[in-house]
């Protein structure tokens, strides 16, 4: 059986949220990210945006990944503080940017530590969430004359239909179901068609 990922939860959409400490301006960024190319893209867009800002600090969490950037402020003041409201927040496949514009009175070690881990978890507490399950694709072959069980099983199952392929026998395509429904799709296409029907895994997809 193969081994699919587990659930999470990540952000439905870009968030924001700023903050004025000691007359530092911070702004929060946090974002879906499935990829560190796609976490750090986004960090390229904030720097273009904003490239007056003091700095630009920051943390993804995607799974067992991890990175984080203090970008100049004393080292352990920003980046970190950033990836554990990330965590703290439960949320995973994030990237989370705070942009700084210093005001000109020095926060010191805490005080750094509290805006940036503060804003970020403020952006992630109050940003729209999405539950991610993954599905598990099964590879259909169907013939002709049981189309309209496959159709009837698409419509019961909550189902991902992928592109249908015609052969001199009949029809093929990936199905994606929630993992737990496989063994009762696959049991009930086989009834439908009288064993005519086969399914197998086709990998999984997160």
């Amino acid at each position: 059986m193969t081994e699919l990922p587990a659930p999470f939860t990540t952000l439905a959409g870009p968030h924001r949220h700023d903050a004025v400490v000691e007359n530092s301006e911070f702004l929060a960024f946090a974002e879906r990210a499935d990829t560190p190319e796609e976490a750090l893209a986004q960090l390229s867009a904030l720097r273009e945006r904003y490239p007056d800002a003091t700095h630009h600090c920051w943390a993804y969490r995607i799974g067992a990944l991890y990175r984080f950037s203090d970008d100049g402020e004393p080292g352990g003041t920003a980046g970190a503080p950033i990836l554990r409201a990330t965590e703290g927040q439960g949320v995973d496949h994030v990237m989370v940017v705070v942009v700084r514009f210093y005001g000109g009175v020095k926060l010191g070690t805490g005080g750094l530590v509290r805006a940036y881990g503060g804003t970020a978890a403020e952006c992630l507490r109050t940003a729209p969430r999405l539950e991610v399950r993954p599905r598990q694709p099964l590879r259909v072959r169907v013939p002709f004359e049981h189309l309209s069980v496959l159709y009837h099983l698409l419509g019961t199952f909550d189902t991902v239909r992928g592109e249908e392929t015609y052969t001199a026998s009949g029809v093929e395509l990936t199905v994606e179901v929630y993992p737990q429904d496989a063994a009762a799709f696959a049991a009930a296409l086989r009834d439908g068609t009288r064993g005519a029907g086969e399914v197998e895994e086709a990998g999984a997809r997160g």
